[in-house]
Order: C-alpha cells, then structure tokens, then sequence
C-alpha cells in the first residue's frame, strides 16, 4: 500500500472514529450483554440462518492490517484483542504489571466465571509486547508501585467497543462477525487450526469447561476440504 493510500485510510478511519464518539446512537451497534445466564444455555460460532460469529483467516489479516492506520493506543489494543483471545473488559483491564516484557506473556483477568479472582497468561507476539513497551514506557511503569497497577487503557467499555467496531468499518467487515467478540471467537478457531494442544486453548481463552472450548474444533478447516474435495472428485468420475 503506498503513502497516499495510507494517509487516505488512516483519514476516512480517524473520521469514523469521531463519527462514533458522538451522540450518532442510531449508527452504533448495540453491545451484547457480558454473559447468557440461560438454563441450557450452548455457545454457538453461528447465529440465527448460520451466519458466522467468528472472522474467517482472510478477514482477520484485513482487520489487523486496517489496526495498522489506527492511533497507536488503539491499534495496539486491537492487536491485544487479536494475538489474546481476550474479551474487551478483560483486555481493558491490563496493566503494566500485567505484561511479562521477558517472557512476552500478558495476564488478563478471567471475566464470565463463577469464583473471582481467576487469571490466565497468554503468550503474545514479541514485536507486539515490545510496542507496547515502546508505547507505554512498561518497564518504567512496572518500577512503580502505583504506576504498575494502573490500566493502559483507561477507556470505558463502552468507548473501546466503539474504536474496535471503527477498526473493522475501515477493514471492510460487517455482518454478525464483525464485533469484538469475533476476534475472540476468530482466536479460538485459529488456535485449533493450527494444531494447539485444545487444553492449552482452553487456558488461554479461559474456559471452565473443555465442552465450552471444543466449539472451535467444529469449524470446517483446510483438511475438511480436501476430504470433501476427494468425494467430489470421486462423485465426478462416476458421472
């Protein structure tokens, strides 16, 4: 992408941004409540006519490109949500102490279970964890202890669901997926297709259940294709 086409995405993305942050309540997508407490209640990847709740890989490179032209602070958080699984409250929640510069893992706080308390750490990419550093001044931040407990990001949720939705506006994403609950879902689908141990996801997606987490394996993948590829290929043959 050359210069001029950068600065024309990083514009139309910074005009939305400040088209959301104003009292237009009619263009803003509703946020879902934090958690279903129906008895019986089964999370699923698809919605009402199977529309899908997670982005597909294409859709995710679009969304992590488009964070590129973002203000720092906000892509930043966006590749956050992207690289953690995270859910947006937990991801607002992180700290300076919260990030282990050496060992480029974050400790997000487990939202939606039954003790309190709960957390998990899940390894980011390090040329992230180091622009966060960059971003933050981290390692500063953790030698002081009022500092070091402070939020990076001292939005409201409200706010940060508001940039998040602008971030995938300028990628070109809508439809039921295009929330931030579909970057979490998007991780989850990832994680599997790339063959990582499914207790490992369950760790750092936070899942009480194994049950909960093995929704991401249900996802048609690279290899499901190729079996149905050699059926039609057989199909074929015989006509």
């Amino acid at each position: 992408m050359n210069t001029a086409i950068d600065a024309t995405v990083r514009h139309n993305l910074l005009k939305e941004m400040g088209v959301l942050c104003c009292n237009t309540i009619g263009d803003i997508v509703a946020e879902p409540p934090l958690l279903n407490h129906r008895p019986g209640f089964r999370m699923t990847l698809h919605g009402v006519g199977g529309a899908r709740k997670y982005l597909n890989a294409a859709e995710r490179q679009r969304f992590i490109r488009a964070a590129q032209h973002a203000p720092r602070e906000i892509r930043l958080f966006c590749l956050t949500l992207v690289w953690g699984g995270a859910r947006i409250s937990e991801a607002l929640g992180v700290t300076a102490a919260a990030i282990d510069l050496d060992r480029a893992v974050v400790t997000f706080k487990t939202l939606k279970r039954r003790a309190p308390g709960i957390v998990r750490e899940v390894p980011l990419p390090p040329r992230v964890v180091a622009d966060l550093n960059r971003a933050f001044g981290l390692r500063r931040l953790q030698r002081d202890p009022t500092l070091a407990y402070r939020r990076l990001w001292g939005w409201s949720r409200t706010t940060a669901w508001r940039y998040v939705k602008a971030v995938m506006r300028s990628a070109g994403l809508s439809g039921v997926a295009a929330v931030p609950k579909g970057l979490r879902h998007s991780f989850g689908v990832a994680a599997f297709r790339a063959n990582i141990p499914p207790h490992l996801v369950q760790r750092w997606l936070g899942h009480a259940s194994l049950e909960t987490t093995a929704i991401y394996a249900d996802v048609s993948g690279p290899e499901e294709r190729e079996f149905a590829a050699r059926m039609w290929r057989r199909s074929a043959r015989r006509h």
